[in-house]
């Protein structure tokens, strides 16, 4: 079953944010995901939600998206984004059709 990792992100540094954008695509393929969506045009359709940037990954399932999360490559591209953003990430399971 597949699985999504949900990241709302607010760039602080934009600078210092673009390494951690350059090192996190291969950190992503690594773990086997993929980008879905990477920040774009946004549009808010019901609540009081206004976030900044969302980004959605895709993984083969749950295990994967906490592998990657965990793995060393993600953590040390992780590493390039503290202090230039704020983040919010959740990993959810999809469906099957």
């Amino acid at each position: 079953m597949p699985a999504y990792v949900i990241v709302e992100t607010d760039i602080h540094d934009p600078e210092q944010y673009e390494l951690y954008k350059q090192a996190a695509p291969a950190a992503v393929a690594a773990g086997g995901g993929r980008f879905v969506v990477r920040g774009g045009e946004l549009a808010v359709l019901e609540g009081d939600w206004q976030p900044k940037r969302l980004v959605l990954l895709e993984f083969p399932d749950l295990e994967a998206a906490k592998r990657f999360y965990e793995s060393p490559e993600y953590q040390a591209a992780k590493r390039l984004r503290e202090g230039a953003a704020g983040f919010h990430m959740v990993a959810v399971e999809g469906v099957v059709e």
